[in-house]
């Protein structure tokens, strides 16, 4: 009984870190409202373009920022890194109040990547030095649990920060306190690492793990779900105050439908997954989303339209968790160096919204953002198949 309370005393910290890694999700409800405060004196063919690189902002960090993070959590350990991250959080959260304008907005979230970037680089590795063996893949499904009920909870926040507090942007310095109480936690949590690898690692070499064609899949897997993912939290606002003619504070909701389902889903997953076939699972829920994009394609009813965001919602909520325990487990030696690798690929959040905007732009409607989601999503059902195939073989 002891040990299972110590057991708690240490995983429970770590997945609390998971809520501040869900930080990064307020991007979406950014985007909106940067579109309508700050770029209407814009022609309205570049609205699109330009209030979707907040995300790219935020998410272009993690193609430059991974791979160091991984090498630095070699040279300084996982929960250092995990504190660093959260000091230059808690800095990015107060800067959209020391000057709202566009340019601002973009430093603010260009910091936020770095600090989301390296939390999600070291959290995870963390995670496997609390939690051991089978119970990796569930243990990584119910932290995305946690920042799924993060993301879910931003738009009411924010509306909460509108209404009792007079702004929308009052929901930066909430979560800098929770920040502060997530380094507090960890830092009195005592954590014994594994030895970081005795090789001293580069870029390349790290890279070169991508030789390894089943990583190289499982890679482009992590940008491609990312790409999902960020794409609806992206655009449903959007596709609401288009479709709908709903505000953006109204509009906020479908963002939250999102969430909630995402969170539904990871909630189940995390027990289901410690009882069925992970590639099954991972097959099953993406060709179901893949499916319901296609509708988002078409549809014109409000509530039509909030059922396929729940829809998507549920079903992709746990392929990252599944993608990322695979390749860990494929190398737990080099749990470090594909952790950063792996979050490399949440670049994914930067160059599909950055494609999402230019569609959209292009032929005036968001169904050119629903488009290139779909085709993200129609690669994950490329990759289940593959890996489906590579296990028959096996």
């Amino acid at each position: 009984m002891q040990t299972q309370k110590n057991k708690y005393i240490h995983v429970l910290p770590v997945l609390f870190g998971f809520f501040v890694m869900g930080f990064c999700d307020v991007v979406g409800i950014t985007s909106a409202h940067v579109k309508v405060d700050l770029l209407s004196d814009y022609s309205p063919e570049f609205r699109d373009t330009l209030s979707n690189l907040i995300p790219v902002a935020l998410f272009s960090m993690f193609l430059i920022f991974s791979v160091p993070t991984g090498i630095l959590m070699n040279k300084i350990g996982r929960k250092k890194t995990v504190v660093l991250s959260n000091v230059l959080t808690i800095i990015a959260m107060f800067l959209p109040l020391v000057d709202y304008t566009f340019v601002m907005s973009l430093i603010a979230f260009a910091l936020l990547g770095i600090a989301n970037t390296i939390l999600q680089v070291s959290l995870n590795p963390l995670l496997t030095n609390v939690v051991k063996g089978d119970k990796l893949t569930s243990s990584l499904t119910a932290g995305q649990f946690v920042k799924a009920t993060s993301s879910f909870s931003a738009p009411f926040i924010a509306a909460f920060a509108a209404t009792a507090l007079g702004s929308w942007r009052y929901i930066f310095p909430i979560y800098a306190v929770i920040t502060l109480l997530s380094t507090v936690w960890l830092l009195a949590t005592p954590i014994r690492e594994s030895s970081a690898e005795a090789q001293v690692n580069t870029f390349g070499s790290v890279m070169g793990i991508l030789k390894d064609r089943t990583i190289l899949l499982l890679f482009l897997g992590i940008l491609f779900v990312v790409g999902v993912d960020v794409g609806i939290n992206t655009a449903s606002s959007k596709i609401l105050m288009e479709r709908g003619g709903l505000t953006a504070i109204k509009a906020g909701y479908g963002p939250s439908v999102y969430f909630a389902f995402r969170t539904l889903g990871t909630f189940l997953g995390a027990f289901l997954l410690a009882r069925y076939s992970s590639e099954k699972f991972f097959k099953w829920n993406i060709i179901i989303a893949a499916l319901a994009l296609f509708a988002l394609i078409f549809a014109g009813n409000e509530a039509l339209i909030f059922s396929l965001f729940a829809i998507v919602g549920f079903t992709i909520a746990n392929i990252f968790p599944i993608i990322f325990g695979m390749a860990i487990q494929s190398r737990p030696d080099k749990a470090n160096e594909i952790s950063g690798l792996m979050i490399t690929g949440v670049f994914g959040g930067a160059v599909i919204p950055f494609f999402m905007g230019l569609l959209s732009d292009t032929i005036g409607s968001q169904v050119g953002a629903v488009m290139v989601i779909l085709a993200s999503a129609l690669y994950l059902v490329y990759v289940a198949f593959a890996l489906h195939r590579k296990i028959s073989v096996a």
